[in-house]
């Protein structure tokens, strides 16, 4: 079973964050699924995950450009701590992080979204 949780900015206007956190967690199982972790398979994995969140998010053909941040972690106890900050337009643009793990490794994907003036 994976457990996932989601983060997000309180007003983030007309950003949906859900429908970003959709598309994050389908491209993070398609990638990842049920593997086990493997560190000759991070660099691979972490670039698709990028690489297929980017192409989902723009075929919605909404006006926003798109940055796509992952980390994978293989569960061995130790800590992990992310934290994001950004200075921006709240009532447009937005943001959202999904924690996706499953019996072996952490993945954590950042999605920002900058409206297009």
């Amino acid at each position: 079973m994976t457990g996932m949780e989601e983060y997000h900015n309180g007003n983030e206007g007309s950003f949906n964050s859900e429908e970003a956190d959709s598309i994050v967690k389908e491209c993070i199982e398609s990638v990842v699924g049920g593997d086990d972790y493997s560190q000759g398979q991070v660099n691979k994995w972490t670039a698709s995950i990028v690489e297929r969140c980017l192409t989902q998010l723009v075929k919605q053909g909404k006006p926003y450009k798109y940055i796509v941040t992952c980390a994978v972690m293989q569960k061995t106890g130790a800590g992990l701590h992310t934290a994001n900050s950004c200075y921006w337009d709240t009532a447009m643009d937005g943001s959202c992080t999904v924690r996706w793990e499953n019996r072996t490794m952490y993945c954590v994907v950042s999605v920002f979204a900058v409206a297009i003036a």
